[in-house]
């Protein structure tokens, strides 16, 4: 399913036809935000990818070249909606209301876990999962409480809540995955599986990971797909509020693979250089998603001054991203024993005494250098 052609002509595919109304029914504000997001949150990445090669972050996972998929998706969901996402949907975060920063938190080891779901100012988006797979799971859990509790399929799309998750193409090799679609498909759940095949697991090709597209998985479990083009924002954003949609009042769960290209590495410590061709990625280059959204728009009438407008506001966020960041102070030592049990446990204390003691030898050490001297 495509609605704009790699060179940003408006020429939708057969299967777009069903969903031109989705399209249509968009107003300029609205495709111009899509373009801010995308925009926004690749300055966002690239500065934080600056940060971790300069010390900053242990890792950082880049979404470059995966913009539309998650924008399309993300200004798609309805404000009850759930977002579970894998590790990174930066700009699907920051849509639902996180502040990017508690990305960088998280991954900077200041924080264990990154911001609260529950909180309403983060728009029921669910923590990072950097266990592969495991937050389809968590997803589908979720999913089948809200039709347990009637939150879900009474046929008000306005009010009945769905939930959306998003994994990669090689978690989709995980057996969490398959496990989640046998029970939201037995269960009715109210779900959408937002598959990312940005072409790499890592250093596997797709050639290798599957015989068939990744949209056909649904079909052994009942779970109907639809295979898009991933950078199309306009075809993630209308595939994407139509499942929700169905999703949400009764007719189960969905499924869409979004066929995209990871341009970057898979995390900062990955050299893609090792496994792939340059010729290919000079191919998907040519079918960047933000260049094309674009020319369309620029088709539409938006104005040389919009354009500027938004390079502006990416570099002052670029800008603020690293002011922000050199200015967090590392947690205390004590975090680490933090969390790890929801009560108190004795192996944690004795942890807790052991660090302790310790720390106080270097204390002891240091005293007795200093009289020394």
């Amino acid at each position: 399913m495509r609605v704009l052609s790699a060179d940003g002509t408006f020429a939708p595919t057969p299967a777009a036809e069903r969903y031109l109304p989705l399209i249509d029914a968009l107003g300029d504000a609205e495709l111009e935000q899509f373009y801010r997001d995308m925009v926004m949150v690749r300055a966002f990445d690239q500065e934080a990818t600056n940060l971790q090669r300069q010390g900053q972050m242990a890792l950082w996972p880049p979404s470059l070249g995966q913009e539309a998929a998650q924008v399309g998706s993300a200004r798609a969901a309805r404000t009850q909606d759930h977002v579970f996402p894998s590790y990174r949907e930066h700009v699907v975060c920051s849509i639902r209301g996180v502040d990017p920063v508690n990305i960088i938190r998280l991954m900077r080891g200041n924080t264990h876990g990154g911001w609260d779901p529950f909180d309403p100012a983060n728009g029921n988006t669910h923590l990072y999962t950097l266990v592969l797979g495991a937050q389809v799971l968590h997803a589908t859990g979720l999913a089948m409480g809200l039709a347990f509790d009637g939150r879900s399929g009474t046929g008000n799309v306005d009010r009945d809540e769905a939930v959306i998750v998003y994994f990669g193409d090689g978690a989709s090799s995980q057996g969490d995955v398959h496990e989640s679609m046998v029970f939201a498909a037995s269960y009715n759940a109210p779900e959408v599986f937002f598959l990312q095949n940005n072409q790499w697991a890592i250093s596997v090709p797709v050639a290798t990971q599957t015989k068939v597209p990744f949209y056909r998985r649904g079909d052994g479990y009942g779970i109907p797909g639809v295979q898009i083009d991933g950078n199309d924002v306009l075809a993630s954003f209308a595939t994407t509020r139509a499942a929700l949609d169905s999703a949400r009042v009764g007719e189960g769960p969905q499924f869409i693979e979004a066929v995209t290209y990871r341009m970057g590495a898979h995390t900062t410590s990955d050299d893609p250089t090792k496994y792939r061709a340059r010729d290919e990625e000079q191919k998907w280059r040519g079918r960047d998603p933000i260049a094309r959204f674009r020319t369309y728009l620029a088709g539409r009438g938006a104005s040389d001054a919009f354009f500027t407008g938004v390079d502006e506001e990416a570099k002052a966020y670029a800008a603020d991203t690293r002011t922000r960041t050199l200015a967090l102070q590392a947690p205390g030592a004590e975090l680490m024993f933090d969390h790890v049990y929801s009560e108190p446990h004795p192996r944690i204390d004795e942890q807790r005494a052991w660090r302790d003691q310790y720390e106080a030898t270097f204390d002891v050490a240091g005293s007795e250098a200093g009289a020394n001297e």
